[in-house]
């Protein structure tokens, strides 16, 4: 067998990495073109549309586009008690995890110096659509990290599609999670006409509000579109084909590195691989060990198609430079294999999801350590995160002000207007600033005055701080679709 990891050494290098590091694949405009067919099909024949979609992409057309709820809550009880314990389990941790997020990222009340009230409320969306995957693999754990996402942000309506397999079904596995995770509809399509029909809504499923799950490049090219067009809300982090970087040194045991790298090159082609390491010894050991898991691979065309385009193997100087690929590379999961990977952990800059030292490998994250394993891909974990529950949510800002609090701010929006060439801004606070106000009581300062800590005798406080500016918006990745 040809050597499945391509070797790159970078030791000696000086300067910026990326431009050697290989890096997402560029946009074709011809696939992307397929997908924007789909979507037009899907948006101008619902129903009929979805079928003939299915049929052409997936060789069969289910009874009924919508799972009936009987059959949802009999999977439950046809798979095995093995598997049924797990899904419970994992249910839990992702349940216990989210929930003490959501009470992290809770709104709040502010208060400022002028006087001016500013609520945060956290409103979830009314339906939510989750796609799980079913081609290669039929992921139920996908349900459990999208769907109780959802439910612990507090959305009314949680929709899953997955693909039917050849019996026109959609997995037992898949609807025993559905029904563990308390979804309230599962349809059976998949591929870009189930974002189609989640984003557009078709006679049968309504249309969702977001759209969240991973999936392969025709699903992902699929949301990031109906994303532009404004028809629904997808997060911004690009969850495509499985990615894992490998961090090894000596204390590495090289069959756990290997396996590990052969864990996600399982998912199928177009994702990535990758082993960094600062020694030769290291590098050797894993190499070899991983054609050998190849090699025994029940999944091993699979595996091969993805090392064969996505499988590295990096030498570099040290930690340091070890860190500075990753943080290019920017991978879904950073195993930090070495004898101290906390000392690197606060070297992290861009990752989605980070797996410190040998007993803790990346398979834990996708199934059981709570967070959700739908994360950023193709180096979107530059700017964006795992799926969460904000995800869900929207911050809807809530302002109040009284008359002494808009005479203090009337100047300043004012000045800030006009030099805007703004008028009617201007004019809309200066003339309500203008008004007659009637005196402020002469026994003290007003509840409201108090709660913002004016002076005595009523003088504003001290100026609030400098606003700082958000920051600039990041263009979408790069997407190629590929066959689906």
């Amino acid at each position: 067998m040809a050597q499945l990891l391509t070797r790159l050494d970078l030791r000696g290098v000086r300067g910026e990495l990326r431009p050697l590091l290989p890096g997402p694949k560029a946009v074709e405009e011809g696939p992307v073109q397929v997908v924007k067919e789909i979507l037009a099909a899907v948006k101008a024949g619902g129903d009929t549309a979805v079928a003939e979609l299915t049929q052409r992409f997936d060789g069969v057309v289910p009874a009924s586009l919508r799972v009936p709820p009987e059959e949802i809550a009999a999977a439950a009880e046809q798979v095995s008690p093995e598997l049924r314990t797990a899904l419970g389990e994992a249910a839990r941790a992702i349940r216990d995890f989210h929930e003490a997020e959501l009470v992290a990222h809770h709104g709040f009340e502010h208060v400022g110096a002028d006087g001016v009230v500013t609520q945060e409320l956290l409103v979830p969306v009314d339906r939510a659509g989750c796609y799980v995957p079913g081609g290669r693999a039929p992921l139920a754990s996908t349900v459990l990290m999208t769907a109780i996402l959802a439910k612990v942000a507090g959305v009314a309506q949680v929709v899953v599609c997955s693909p039917p397999g050849p019996d026109g079904h959609v997995a037992t596995a898949v609807l025993a999670a559905a029904a563990v995770a308390g979804v309230d509809e599962v349809y059976a399509v998949g591929g870009a006409q189930a974002i189609a029909a989640m984003a557009y809504g078709t006679a049968t499923l309504r249309p969702v509000d977001v759209i969240v799950g991973p999936g392969n490049l025709y699903v992902a090219t699929a949301q990031r579109l109906v994303a532009q067009e404004g028809a629904v809300g997808v997060p911004s982090a690009f969850a495509g084909p499985s990615e894992v970087v490998v961090v090894a040194d000596g204390s590495a045991p090289a069959d756990y590195a290997a396996l590990d790298l052969v864990v996600q090159a399982e998912h199928g082609p177009d994702g990535l691989a990758w082993l960094v390491s600062w020694s030769d010894e290291v590098a050797e050991a894993v190499e070899q060990a991983v054609e050998r898991f190849v090699a025994e691979s029940p999944r091993r065309e699979e595996v091969t198609a993805t090392l064969a385009q996505g499988g590295w193997s990096v030498l570099v100087g040290g930690p340091i430079q070890a860190m500075d690929v990753c943080n290019v590379v920017a991978p879904e999961h950073l195993e930090l294999m070495t004898a101290d990977p906390d000392s690197l952990v606060p070297l992290v800059k861009a990752a989605g999801a980070v797996f410190c030292g040998p007993w803790a490998p990346a398979s834990v994250g996708d199934y059981v350590a709570g967070p959700s394993h739908v994360l950023p891909t193709a180096r979107s974990a530059r700017f964006s995160s795992a799926l969460g529950t904000q995800d869900f949510l929207k911050r809807v800002h809530v302002v109040r002000l009284d008359r002494q609090a808009l005479r203090r701010v009337a100047p300043h929006v004012a000045a800030i207007a006009q030099a805007e060439g703004l008028a009617a801004h201007a004019e809309s606070v200066t003339s309500r600033a203008g008004d007659p106000v009637a005196p402020m009581a002469a026994s003290g300062p007003t509840d409201r005055e108090k709660r913002v800590k004016l002076a005595p005798g009523g003088a504003p406080a001290p100026p609030v701080a400098p606003i700082v500016p958000v920051a600039p918006i990041v263009p979408v990745v790069p997407i190629v679709p590929v066959a689906q």
